[in-house]
Order: structure tokens, then C-alpha cells, then sequence
């Protein structure tokens, strides 16, 4: 037996006062004489014992009433269980996960529901002057502050179901930092409620901070059955888009269920027109991965969209994606200033001829650098050096996603090539080798060469090398090898840097040291260079994720700013954008919650498009068994905290077990008004008896 309030035991001094009552009897008798006292004496001395058993009963019901009415405002409780119970006042937080999957059907409506109504009986189960604290996995402004009880459960009414999908862990974590700024709580009197459905994908428990001043209180709700399927994904094998080429656009779907699925409908829209109908099978607890294709007729925004029917978890059954494809693609090529007889371009050849490409050539002394950031591709052409301006703008204009590919001029000067290749990332070029070699290997695998060769075995005839610059790889970038020579050195290689592609040949792009520009690989390798040069995006972006959205090819003002709009809602947004060194790129910062198919505008100019989905974290609905969690807590090394099982207890029950253990001033209550009715019976029907009366009946 424990006490809330202790200290007021001293009220039991009180229990003199009835004491001294009787003890002191300050009644004055009066002689009245008699002349025989034979009879009356036997009758003094049995009124005398009867009136002494009544006084001393009243006495203890007196003592009884005060005994158990100090005990009643001492607040005695014992715990149960060895549940562990603190008096002073409690600060209690809330997590309620109101993520999709709360949206699933338990015994008594959703599971967001029946979490919302378990909330309400716990905080009614402390004191109007407790301190509350909800959070969810919104993680919004409101809920970053302690209220009161009142507010706390205004705030619960408030709580929908949202897109967004937390750890356990970094829900714990933000209520500790809340828990932990309220330094005027005694340790033990801050508690941690985790009402959530726990699946397997999200409940990371062995991850939990055990921290000895909170208490943990989970509360697991379960789900009538766990059937889900969805499009978890959609991807190209190739990230270049053409027009008029059929394309094909991967699926993958997921069976969550317990059961076989067949000859399900799939349907792909673009540009709200519905496309090429297909079906899929998938067993259950399996994927399969299905092709769709299709051809794209005009260019410029292409937005779309993959659907499929599930009931009753819906977030997951469709997939929005965009991309964009160029109706030419602009390339420039800068070569060293004209004198006297010149060598065949190669490079003007190949793309000033081709209605894809918008070619413009450049002298090395004639370069206007505010026109790169109109191109997709910069061909620096036989250069004999780089110039430090070169240098400069050509690195910022590989930050905003521009390729850039680099045949070295004859006796070039080594020493400003190599501080320019440095600088972006890519290898060194050594002495020249005058041994003559041959391309050895071609990287059939490289992301260039995927789809462009019906076969990739057999002979194939490689480049002859004359001579070549020695090219050595950067420590700071990877370097890819497209082809490889004999002696083992690269021939040409790529290097990716973040949005960038850098490609370099260890050759001039002339006759005198190799025959590659005659070669059948080079308008292949060149073109599919050109090609994947397009600003690259990706298809989608997951809501709730911090990944910005990366804009080529911009040039800003004062004056406008960035819009993301939703045409069928008319939904519109203005993100934050930021623009370091010509590279801009938006940041929706959390305002995205509906998933679609989003216009961006600059100003009143559209500049590009962005879809939007839901995570697919939460598509498998398998929960943690109470069992797994138990396992995953004693992993976490948590010991202060609780598992409630829905279906033992109700939760009262449940929480008296731990946090409040059982209450007994109640029954101290019920004690006091039976001793004070006990009292009020014995002077009401105990009458005090008289002398008098029993000498009379004697006589």
C-alpha cells in the first residue's frame, strides 16, 4: 500500500479529539435521596456497564470516521503486477498514426477511429491538470508544444488521415525532445503513448532510445485482414525519350494478400488519353513486373498516369509520372580558331545534318558564353588549351545538367587541360603513346550502348589507334570506360558528376590519330551522347520526401516566381526555389499532400512538369504480432514500458495495471459513512438507561 499525498497523515492528530470527549465527561449529576438503596445498587452498577459498551462504540465509530477520512485525502493506491505509479503532476504524449494504413477497417471502424477513441479514454484517465502533447506523422506546427486537457482533445478531434509515413524511432525521438523541455516534471512522471497498427515496414522498435525518465505505453491496433495490392513502381530501361520510337514502360506490382491474383485490369493514360490496355497475374506474397508500350506522338510535357482497382486500401493503386521529350536538341561545338587548310569536322557533319539536333559552331576565340546555357551538349573540338573562362562557364554550365564531351587538340597543352579536368571531375590526360594499338574492349553495358547492337558477341571490328594521350583516372570521380585498349588504357570514358555527364577521348577527333571518325561506332556513340544529354528528371518524387526538383537551362529575375499547379483542382503552389551558381532547383517544402501530375510555371511561362505520389512504404499492411513487439523492445534494451493488448482488457483496466495501480480512497470513503451511520444507529435506537426507570420496575 502506497500514498499519493503522504503528508497529510499529520491530520490524524485529530483522532485525540473524541478521545478527550470521552475521557472527560463534564456532565454535573444531582443527589436526590433515598431511603433504601438495597435495590438500586445492583441496578446502578448493570446500567453502569450498559451505558460504558454504548459510549465506547460510539467511540470507535468517531475513530473510524476520522481515521478513514484522513486516509480517504492521503490517496492510497497499491500497484499491480509491479506496475510502477508516481504521484505530482504527468506530462503525457500522444502518438497517433493517421497514416493510409489507419485507414484500414478494425472490430470497431478504422483503425484511426478506434485510435482517436482510445486516446480520448487515456487522457480522461489522468487529471484536468496534467499536461498533454499529440503528435502525428504530419509532424505539424501545432503539435510541437505541450496543452492542457481541453485542448489536447480539440486537437485529437482535429486528426485526419495524411500521406505522410514516419519510423517509430523518429516519432519517439521528437517526443522526447518535447517530453525533456519540461524540466519541471519529475522523472517517471512522463509518458510516451504509441497508438498505431506497428507494421513490419514502419515499426522499427529495436531502434527506440531507452531513456529511464519516460514510461512507453504501446498500444497495438489490429486489422480484420491484411489483402492489399499495388504499383509499387514504374521505370524505362533507357532514360532518354524519343519521339516516334515505341517505348516500353516497366510495372511492377505487388501482392500483399494471402490469395492468388488473376487477369487484373492495368490502364495507362498519357496526356488523359487512355493508352494500351493490359492485364497482370501475381501469386499471392509475390510481384511481377509487366511491360506496357506505347509511342509518343508530340513532343515537348508528356504527364500519365498507371492505374489499377483494389478495395478497400486505394492510396497505392495509382502511379503518376512525367517526363519531357525535346523536339530537337540543341549542340554546340567549339573548335579552334580557322587557318589554312582544315581537316574534315566530324562533329559538324554528323549533327549539323540531323533535324534532331540544332547545331552551332563556335571558333575558340569567338565563343559568346552566355549561349551555353541554351545547349544540351558542348563539344570542345581540338583545342589546343583551356582557358580559364572556358573553364569557368563550362563548369557552371555542367552544374545546371549540360554534357559535355572533350576531343584534345594535337600538342595540346597538358598542363591547362589537365586544371580544367580536375575542376569538373573527370581523368587526367599523360604523355602521348605513339605505339599503334586498337580498341580492345566495348563496354556492350554502358548506359549509351544498352539497345543500340542487335548482338553484343562475336567479332567485332574496333577502332585502329594510331597515337593517344594517356588517360589517367580521378581519385574524385568514377570513371566509366566506354572502350578499352589493348594495353589496357581507356580509349573513351564517361564520367557522371551529380546532373552532369563528361566524356573523354584519349584522341583528336581527326584522321592522322585514329580512324574512330570513320569508324562504324562513332555516330552511335556521339548520337546516344547527344540523346542522353536531355535534362533528365525523375519520373515521380514520393511526397513527404525533402528531394528538390532540379530545373535546367534557367535564367530568373526579380519579378516572377515559380508556381506548381494541379489543373484539375487548379491546385497552386509557389515552392521555395533556390539558385546557386545558375542552378535552380524547387523545394515544395512539405505543401504537396495530393499526389498528381503538376504544371510548373515561371511566372506565366510553363518551364516544366512534376508528378507527385504517395509512399509505398506502407502498402504492405503486415503487422507486428505482440510477441514481435515484446522481441523488438527487449532488443532496443527499453525496459521501462508496457505492451496493451487490445484483446485482453479494456484500457482502463490496462492502465491501472501500470500507470495508476488500484485507487483505495474510494473504499475509504464507503468505511467512513458506515462508521457515521454506525454512530447515528447506536444514539438513535441505544437508549442511555436511567436509574430511575429500574428502581421503579424493582419495586
Amino acid at each position: 500500500m502506497k500514498f499519493a499525498q503522504p503528508y497529510l497523515f499529520f491530520a490524524l492528530f485529530a483522532l485525540a479529539i473524541p478521545v478527550l470527549v470521552h475521557l472527560f465527561n463534564f456532565r454535573r449529576f444531582k443527589r436526590i435521596p433515598f431511603t433504601n438503596v438495597r435495590f438500586l445498587r445492583e441496578v446502578r452498577q448493570d446500567t453502569k456497564a450498559r451505558n460504558k459498551l454504548r459510549n465506547r462504540l460510539i467511540l470507535l465509530s468517531r475513530l473510524l470516521a476520522i481515521l478513514f477520512l484522513v486516509l480517504a485525502f492521503t490517496q492510497p493506491y497499491s500497484p499491480i503486477n509491479g506496475g510502477t505509479v508516481k504521484s505530482g503532476k504527468k506530462i503525457v504524449s500522444f502518438y497517433l498514426d493517421n497514416s493510409f494504413s489507419m485507414d484500414a477497417v478494425g472490430k470497431n471502424g478504422t483503425l484511426l477511429d478506434e485510435a482517436r477513441k482510445q486516446a480520448k479514454e487515456i487522457a480522461l484517465s489522468y487529471r484536468p491538470s496534467d499536461e498533454f502533447h499529440l503528435i502525428t506523422n504530419s509532424f505539424e506546427g501545432k503539435h510541437q508544444r505541450v496543452v492542457n486537457r481541453e485542448e489536447f482533445l480539440e486537437l485529437l478531434e482535429e486528426v485526419k488521415s495524411a500521406p505522410a509515413v514516419r519510423k517509430i524511432s523518429e516519432v519517439t525521438k521528437r517526443q522526447m525532445d518535447i517530453l525533456n523541455a519540461e524540466m519541471q516534471i519529475e522523472s517517471g512522471n512522463k509518458h510516451i503513448y504509441l497508438l498505431s497498427d506497428f507494421q513490419q515496414t514502419t515499426a522499427d522498435l529495436d531502434r527506440i532510445t531507452n531513456d529511464t525518465t519516460v514510461q512507453y505505453r504501446l498500444i497495438p491496433l489490429r486489422v480484420e485482414g491484411t489483402g492489399n495490392v499495388s504499383v509499387d513502381s514504374i521505370w524505362f530501361d533507357s532514360p532518354v525519350r524519343q519521339l516516334n520510337v515505341p517505348e516500353a514502360m516497366h510495372v511492377r506490382i505487388v501482392n500483399h494478400s494471402e490469395k492468388n491474383i488473376e487477369n487484373v485490369p492495368i490502364r495507362l493514360y498519357l496526356n488523359g488519353e487512355a493508352r494500351s490496355p493490359a492485364s497482370f497475374s501475381v501469386a499471392a506474397k509475390s510481384s511481377v513486373d509487366t511491360t506496357i508500350l506505347f509511342t509518343i506522338r508530340q513532343p515537348g510535357l508528356q504527364q500519365g498516369m498507371i492505374e489499377i482497382n483494389d478495395y478497400p486500401i486505394t492510396f497505392d493503386d495509382r502511379s503518376y509520372f512525367s517526363f519531357d521529350v525535346a523536339e530537337t536538341i540543341p549542340v554546340l561545338n567549339i573548335t579552334p580558331t580557322v587557318s589554312g587548310n582544315q581537316s574534315i569536322d566530324f562533329v559538324k557533319t554528323l549533327f549539323s545534318g540531323d533535324s534532331l539536333f540544332q547545331y552551332t559552331g563556335m571558333e575558340e576565340g569567338k565563343v559568346d558564353f552566355s549561349a551555353f546555357t541554351r545547349n544540351r551538349l558542348i563539344v570542345l573540338n581540338g583545342l589546343q588549351s583551356i582557358s580559364t573562362g572556358m573553364s569557368t562557364e563550362i563548369k557552371r554550365f555542367l552544374d545546371n545538367g549540360g554534357s559535355l564531351v572533350v576531343f584534345p587538340g594535337m600538342n595540346a597543352d597538358l598542363s591547362s587541360y589537365n586544371s580544367f579536368l580536375n575542376g569538373i571531375g573527370a581523368g587526367q590526360l599523360e604523355k602521348t603513346d605513339t605505339v599503334r594499338t586498337q580498341v580492345d574492349v566495348l563496354n556492350f553495358n554502358h548506359p549509351l550502348y544498352r539497345g543500340v547492337f542487335e548482338k553484343t558477341t562475336g567479332t567485332v571490328d574496333l577502332p585502329i589507334v594510331n597515337d593517344h594521350y594517356v588517360i589517367r583516372s580521378n581519385s574524385r570521380s568514377t570513371q566509366d570506360e566506354m572502350m578499352r585498349l589493348r594495353n589496357g588504357r581507356p580509349f573513351f570514358a564517361s564520367y557522371k558528376n551529380d546532373r552532369s555527364y563528361v566524356y573523354l577521348c584519349a584522341v583528336p577527333a581527326n584522321e592522322m590519330w585514329s580512324n574512330f571518325t570513320r569508324h562504324a561506332l562513332f555516330v552511335p556513340t556521339l548520337y546516344q551522347v547527344a540523346l542522353f544529354s536531355q535534362a533528365q528528371q525523375d519520373l515521380f518524387y514520393t511526397i513527404g520526401s525533402t528531394k528538390e526538383i532540379p530545373l535546367s537551362g534557367m535564367t530568373l529575375n526579380n519579378e516572377d516566381v515559380f508556381h506548381l499547379i494541379e489543373p484539375a483542382s487548379q491546385l497552386d503552389i509557389i515552392p521555395a526555389h533556390r539558385n546557386v551558381s545558375g542552378r535552380v532547383s524547387l523545394d515544395p517544402f512539405q505543401q504537396i499532400s495530393t499526389p498528381g501530375n503538376y504544371l510548373i510555371k515561371y511566372g506565366n511561362t510553363q518551364v516544366s512538369g512534376a508528378s507527385f505520389n504517395y509512399d509505398r512504404l506502407e502498402s504492405n499492411l503486415q503487422l507486428l504480432t505482440d510477441d514481435e513487439i515484446k522481441s523488438a523492445l527487449d532488443d532496443s534494451g527499453v525496459k521501462n514500458v508496457a505492451v496493451y493488448s487490445s484483446n485482453t482488457k479494456s484500457i482502463n483496466e490496462l492502465l491501472a495495471e501500470t500507470d495508476f495501480g488500484n485507487k483505495w480512497w474510494t473504499t475509504c470513503i464507503w468505511v467512513l459513512l458506515a462508521a457515521l451511520i454506525a454512530e447515528m444507529l447506536i444514539i438513535r435506537f441505544w437508549k442511555t438507561s436511567s436509574v430511575t426507570q429500574q428502581s421503579s420496575s424493582t419495586s
